[in-house]
């Protein structure tokens, strides 16, 4: 019997599927776009339920809730490829490496793979037999979402309003030049000191989404840099107590003090709040694999055979996993650098050991804490220090093992993460009695499209604006940069990157959150305060408890703001890069590798498709 037959509601559709991947692919580029600029990215399962659901009602049969809870599994695949992917690759660009698309985006799309892959054997231990436990708060709100929905998609509206809200500001100040992208005053009795404000719809949006305490602690670290430690250096300097020369440069301007001091100051912050993360989860992640290890040593069970508890063969999984092993092995290229059979050896099984040892632990710890602080910056962290460390061991130093750890780190990080998001999804279908297989497959099918659209645009802004000074920040590929230059030896200056290590320490006795306060130090003032502006609208609208729906609504705009100013962006980007020449951006992009990659996943996507069509109507 098939499954229409069974629930009496379509499930997996071409309008569910198609909606899914193009919803997917947006807010990918945009959280990407968002992730290089503010290090932060946003869930999107809720905004594409919502924006699914308003899109089917434009159809004669409208959409069931099945495929509404298809089309947003298939979409929120995008937020975790590119999570992982933004996290590390800028730090390619900043060692000099220029990757192709087909690199990176075969590196999102193994990490998207080996995640998904890993996970499904957990289903039933953490998502069913675990429901009193663990009660994954995003994949419950997505399903009293996905239920509303179905009486009234109304609140669509409000996305389509952010997007094009957001779209119009983002054009108007960095294509037409209308307005300036960034306000500023410099207080006389502040040497050097700058109070400063980003007009940016996506950085007030995710103060908005992130809340007033969070904003607060963000942007007190910026205030700390721009009219504590600016002033300070520049003083110092007048003083006679700091030589100009002695750093390299012949004026100390604002600019040189961040290229010379407080661009160390940051990273230091940065990666000492890392640390502090790494040991505050340990336990936590620590007790979580144990939990995961006891209750497949007890048995998940092999499940009822119905519709709504069958997964993806075993067969499926573990030809998958093997196959993915050996690609990484045999393929030169996969890996960053110029690496021998031995080192990609090395490089593949790293990427198995940390894989399969933060998959069960970020799938079990978003069940408690969510997705959104779900700790996989700390993972990645504990990744590429395990493997640089065997790199050292093995004596491979340079930037070539430089850059081959850090595209292991960006595998992993992309498994952890896409683990944390399809256990949200899971969790979503088996409240709404979804078919688990069917949502498996749409998330590969999303991971094989999402991680072109991702690779495309991190390289795109790679190359124009670039990242670092003079580009978007990419705090936390500094982060992880940090962290490998320390332990293969590169030369750093240690006296400025313990100081930031010391202000991160501060804010964590003062009892602040460690990686936020600390991307505030390594973040410009003008950006945190614009999400400090979003967070104060938050709590202004938390204070009116009689209009609840004031909240609701804003998230789902500021969702909207976020995709919009993320698409507008790297569409100028494109431009940008498009009037260096064509040459210039087939360079960048391979564009024969690229048409031929699209060619195999047009082809690739049908097969998958027709497969699970077959599968479905053969259940």
């Amino acid at each position: 019997m098939s499954e229409r037959v069974e629930t009496g509601l379509a499930e997996w559709t071409l309008k569910a599927v198609l909606c899914g991947l193009l919803f997917g692919c947006l807010f990918g580029a945009a959280n990407a776009y968002l992730g290089l600029t503010a290090g932060l990215t946003v869930s999107t399962s809720i905004p594409i339920a919502v924006l699914s659901a308003a899109t089917f009602k434009l159809f004669a049969r409208g959409g069931t809730l099945l495929e509404a809870n298809m089309a947003q599994t298939i979409g929120s695949a995008s937020s975790s490829l590119a999570s992982g992917t933004i996290f590390t690759i800028p730090a390619l660009f900043l060692w000099g490496f220029a990757p192709p698309v087909w690199q990176v985006a075969l590196l999102a799309l193994a990490g998207g793979v080996l995640g998904i892959l890993a996970m499904v054997p957990l289903r039933r231990l953490l998502i069913v037999q675990g429901d009193a436990e663990l009660p994954y708060p995003e994949g419950r709100a997505c399903a009293e979402v996905l239920h509303a929905t179905q009486r009234s998609a109304s609140a669509g509206k409000w996305i389509f309003v952010g997007l094009a809200v957001g779209a119009s500001i983002k054009l108007a100040l960095s294509a037409f030049r209308l307005l300036p992208e960034e306000v500023a005053w410099k207080p006389g009795f502040l040497p050097n000191g700058t109070l400063a404000l980003k007009i940016a719809p996506a950085l007030l949006a995710v103060g908005f989404i992130v809340g007033f305490r969070a904003a607060a602690v963000m942007v007190a670290g910026s205030l700390i840099s721009s009219v504590v430690l600016y002033p300070l250096v520049t003083k110092a300097h007048e003083a006679g107590l700091l030589d100009a020369a002695a750093v390299g440069v012949k004026t100390l301007t604002t600019s040189a003090i961040k290229d010379r001091f407080l661009l160390y100051v940051g990273a230091g912050a940065v990666a000492a709040a890392g640390l502090v993360t790494i040991v505050r989860t340990a336990p936590t992640m620590a007790a979580s694999l144990s939990a995961v290890i006891r209750g497949v040593r007890a048995g998940s069970g092999g499940g009822s055979g119905e519709r709504t508890d069958r997964d993806v063969s075993p067969a499926f999984l573990m030809a998958g996993i093997a196959a993915l092993v050996l690609a990484l092995i045999l393929v030169p290229g996969i890996f960053a650098g110029e690496l021998s059979l031995g080192a990609r050896i090395v490089a593949a099984l790293g990427v198995a050991l940390f894989g399969f040892l933060f998959v069960p632990v970020s799938s079990r710890l978003v069940g408690v804490i969510g997705v959104s602080s779900n700790p996989t910056s700390a993972m990645a962290l504990i990744t590429l220090a395990g493997t640089a460390g065997i790199f050292l061991a093995l004596g491979w130093k340079g930037l070539a093992a430089q850059a081959a750890v850090l595209t292991v780190g960006t595998v992993v990080c992309v498994a952890a993460s896409k683990a944390g998001d399809i256990s949200q999804d899971l969790k979503t279908g088996w409240l709404v009695k979804g078919t688990p297989y069917l949502q498996q497959y749409g998330q590969l099918l999303a991971a094989g499209v999402a991680c072109w659209v991702v690779a495309g645009v991190v390289v795109a802004l790679g190359h124009s604006p670039g990242f670092g000074e003079g580009g978007l920040a990419a705090p936390q590929a500094r982060l992880m940069k940090t962290m490998v230059e320390a332990v293969l030896g590169a030369q750093l200056p240690w006296d400025l990157l313990l100081m930031g290590g010391s202000l991160s320490l501060v804010g964590v006795l003062a009892g602040l959150p460690a990686l936020p306060f600390a991307l505030g130090i390594y973040l410009p003032l003008s950006t945190m305060a614009a999400v400090f502006l979003g967070g104060v609208v938050r709590r202004w609208c938390e204070a009116r408890p009689k209009e609840k729906l004031d909240v609701e609504s804003g998230i789902l705009c500021a969702s909207g703001f976020v995709a919009g100013e993320g698409l507008a962006g790297v569409l100028v980007a494109g431009r940008e890069l498009l009037r260096e020449g064509p040459k210039a951006a087939a360079a960048a992009f391979g564009t024969l590798e690229v048409v031929l990659a699209v060619g195999l996943l047009v082809v690739a996507g049908a097969l998958v498709y027709r497969s699970t069509r077959r599968i479905d109507q053969a259940a």
